[in-house]
């Protein structure tokens, strides 16, 4: 009993907690259990946190046994990217420099999670200060795929998507500045929520009014993200794009979907001049049969005003570039070779070419609300090929059926940037497998504040593609 817990959906033990049929200590142990044991092959925490879990576990075992009014989460065990501030708890950034950083509180979104009940069992690899796609860095190594050992888990929230694929942990939290969430979760078939700009607050973001970073669920099941985003949302005075924010009953609506009839859709494959895999092509023109076989009304989006590279390196690298810049000057020599070279490609960049980006990212907003005013999503495939070799270098080239391409941000996930600058849901989820028989990602993107009905399009779909029971078989792989 005690392993198959760790496969069982948070909603399922939340039920199961709730009416005393298994016990918090119980479902801790066996997720501690497991990601003891699989952590070597794995390499998808940098820090684990038995002790203090199971002591939180023990408590909430007591407090269902009192009958004592309990959270959205009581007693699941949930993993957290090493980019989220969490009291008392080790938080490194993925860098050398905080290798020894233990918080002195939690982040907003963490602070929520213990008041609603969830466990931290402990803190998952992400890329040096989430900087890229590739899960990696000096501090901890590679993180490998959960399908696939010689694959890349994606990034830069590649430990919690590996956790939550492979079991060790029912539910994660991510982190998501240019696809960070959505590119891991896609890569090991899971899904990952961007979330509208605000109504989760950000309370660590250095520029939170020119913010694009977002502190997201990741789950394996859309049930599962509509629970922990029921936890997560509300406004905070943190953070002004929370203001008016209100968490609704994400999960009844996810929960109770069965259809698609009288939403209307906007899909496109590739932005012009990009390339896609022929797998990952053949399973979005599949997925989007589905969709209108679930009563949506398709219609063929142009998609050229999306190929927004440009945009995206100005504004991302010169924040990076303010945020980093001095550190790296002065302690280069223990910073990720990739994430060096990043910051210097904003070195040429004026104050004029990033207010004039900024410029351009309102444009891009205004396009994409024009776009959802008389449709409710747009559908997009995740990334435009399946997990990349582990060993793929960010500035290397990108292999996309035999053909290489000389930029792997703009070749591999051209679709995951532009909702980040514009603050709309964006959700991705499996759609499918690749001739390599790894997963296939599926992006929808909804309307601002619009999460009920986004998670419930996601569920509908995820209901109906039948692949959320299936999952990689981690320990038979070599």
């Amino acid at each position: 009993m005690s392993e198959e817990l760790c496969f069982w959906p948070a909603v399922r033990l939340r039920e199961a907690i709730a009416r005393r049929e298994v016990s918090p200590v119980e479902v801790t142990r066996a997720v501690l259990q497991r990601a003891s044991r699989l952590q070597p092959k794995l390499n998808c925490f940098i820090t684990l946190c038995p002790e203090e879990a199971m002591r939180d576990a023990a408590a909430a075992e007591r407090a269902v046994m009192r009958g004592e009014a309990t959270g959205l989460l009581h007693g699941i065990p949930y993993a957290c990217k090493d980019l989220v501030d969490t009291k008392g708890v080790r938080t490194t950034f993925g860098s050398l420099l905080y290798e020894d950083n233990v918080p002195t509180q939690d982040a907003v979104v963490i602070e929520r999670l213990r008041r609603h009940g969830a466990i931290l069992i402990g803190k998952t690899t992400t890329s040096e200060f989430g900087s890229k796609c590739l899960t990696d860095a000096p501090l901890f190594g590679r993180t490998r795929n959960a399908w696939d050992a010689t694959r890349t888990s994606g990034g830069s929230s590649g430990g919690a998507a590996v956790a939550v694929a492979s079991g060790l942990a029912p539910i994660g939290v991510a982190t998501d500045g240019g696809g960070s969430t959505r590119i891991p979760a896609a890569c090991n078939g899971v899904v990952g929520l961007k979330q509208s700009i605000g109504l989760v607050p950000h309370s660590q973001a250095e520029d939170v009014i020119g913010n694009l970073t977002y502190v997201t669920p990741i789950s394996r099941v859309v049930a599962d993200t509509a629970l922990m985003l029921q936890a997560m949302a509300g406004e905070d005075a943190c953070d002004p794009w929370s203001a008016g924010a209100r968490a609704e009953d994400y999960l009844a609506a996810a929960q109770s979907a069965r259809s698609l009839q009288g939403k209307r859709i906007l899909f496109a494959t590739v932005p012009p001049g990009r390339p896609i895999a022929s797998d990952v092509a053949s399973s979005f023109a599949s997925s989007m049969e589905l969709l209108q076989s679930l009563g949506a009304e398709l219609a063929e989006m142009p998609a050229s005003d999306f190929d927004i590279e440009p945009l995206w390196r100005v504004v991302n690298h010169t924040v990076w570039k303010a945020r980093f810049g001095r550190m790296a000057e002065e302690h280069g020599d223990r910073m990720s070779p990739s994430f060096l070279q990043q910051l210097e490609l904003a070195r040429d960049y004026t104050a004029v070419d990033y207010q004039q980006a900024n410029f351009a990212r309102t444009q891009l907003f205004r396009h994409v609300q024009n776009l959802l005013g008389d449709s409710d999503f747009i559908a997009v495939p995740t990334l435009m090929r399946t997990a990349l070799p582990i060993g793929q270098d960010l500035f290397g080239r990108l292999d996309i059926d035999g053909q290489l391409h000389d930029e792997v941000r703009s070749n591999w996930f051209p679709w995951t940037m532009p909702f980040n600058l514009t603050g709309h849901p964006a959700i991705t989820l499996a759609c499918g497998m690749g001739r390599d028989g790894l997963p296939v990602g599926l992006q929808l993107v909804g309307r601002l504040r619009r999460e009920t009905d986004l998670l419930a399009a996601a569920a509908a779909f995820e209901a109906a593609r039948g692949l959320a029971a299936r999952w990689p078989d981690v320990e038979a792989q070599t």
